[in-house]
């Protein structure tokens, strides 16, 4: 299996463009920019640790959210789970984070905003991309996999909530020997988006901790 890893190395649509040195609150990382080879999109790889194809690494997709990730919105958990994924990788020693430019689960940011205002008319976060006439998810994670493969590795310890994430990763030729769950205690208007990705998205969150006196 590990050989068969190696050689998609071979096979890659992204290409490595640069690598620096990123000191943060949480640690000190390597930050390396990917961009792909098929088209327009460019990725930004956080990681720490020599990575090691033999070594289960702690990984982790995550998908560009400007507004969770940058300007703090209490819409969704997003923010959170980036840095809880830094603070477990700074803990172990070892591990990488994929950004992928897939705002709004791949509409893109002006829609995602598009999409906010039909969430402020009382559509869950499903229901307005399909009102949009976007697919409920239009993300792919084929390019993600080819840059942890370009990283080195083969076996993975996913940070994630997302089967579909997952199943991407495997199908993509990574061995996934464990999912390592990012739940973070959230509060309205949070804890309603998260009850809509579980209920509707199949995500894998055991418990939606909602404040008190929600009708939600």
């Amino acid at each position: 299996m590990q050989d068969n890893c190696l050689s998609k190395r071979q096979q890659l649509t992204v290409e490595l463009v640069a690598t620096a040195n990123l000191p943060t609150k949480i640690g000190n990382f390597k930050i390396a920019g990917y961009r792909s080879l098929v088209s327009s999109e460019e990725f930004v790889v956080l990681f720490k640790g020599k990575m090691k194809s033999d070594v289960p690494t702690l990984v982790r997709i995550h998908s560009q959210c400007l507004t969770g990730d940058v300007f703090g919105s209490i819409k969704c958990d997003c923010g959170p789970q980036l840095r809880r994924a830094m603070e477990m990788i700074e803990r172990e020693g070892r591990g990488a984070i994929v950004y992928q430019q897939q705002e709004g689960r791949g509409i893109g940011i002006i829609n995602k905003i598009r999409a906010y205002a039909l969430q402020d008319q009382g559509a869950d976060t499903v229901e307005a991309n399909e009102k949009l006439g976007f697919a409920v998810d239009a993300r792919d994670y084929k390019q993600c996999a080819e840059i942890l493969f370009d990283l080195g590795l083969c076996k993975v310890k996913v940070m994630s909530n997302n089967p579909e994430k997952i199943r991407a990763l495997e199908e993509a030729g990574l061995k996934v020997v464990g999912r390592i769950p990012i739940e973070i205690e959230v509060g309205e208007p949070a804890a309603h988006y998260l009850k809509t990705k579980k209920e509707k998205l199949g995500h894998l969150i055991d418990e939606v901790l909602l404040p008190e006196n929600s009708s939600s």
